[in-house]
């Protein structure tokens, strides 16, 4: 079990730091242009995903272990907790004109977006290796 937590918090680690970096880079890029709340939206949406990646992988183990019952009233309060932190970002974007909502959205997808990303170019780069095999 503890080495199936170091990978899962090794791959926390990979995705959101490649997210965050993202979005700071993001962020300062729209700072620049003065585009500050699209900037802040954007940072505060990633902010959240990561902490909501983080959360899933590290409640992962209370899911085990337990009945079929007691695990699924389990997973359905871990998923409402998560849902009710991903609400913060979206209502504090909904009432201050400070974060961008479009781009809060965004960042709330943006540890998906860099797995998606990650995984799709993965794809490609084996397709291109075999293709130049033959």
């Amino acid at each position: 079990m503890k080495k199936k937590m170091e990978t899962i918090r090794e791959t926390e680690k990979i995705y959101c730091s490649i997210a965050l970096a993202f979005a700071v880079i993001a962020g300062i890029l729209c700072f620049i242009l003065a585009l500050e709340p699209i900037g802040k939206g954007l940072i505060l949406g990633t902010l959240f995903s990561i902490i909501n990646f983080v959360l899933m992988g590290e409640t992962l183990p209370m899911r085990i272990g337990h009945s079929r019952k007691k695990s699924a009233g389990i997973s359905f309060l871990l998923i409402f907790l998560r849902y009710g932190l991903l609400a913060i970002p979206l209502a504090l974007s909904i009432k201050l004109n400070r974060f961008n909502m479009a781009a809060t959205v965004v960042g709330l997808f943006s540890v998906q977006l860099v797995i998606m990303t990650e995984h799709i170019s993965r794809h490609i780069k084996m397709r291109t290796q075999k293709k130049q095999l033959f």
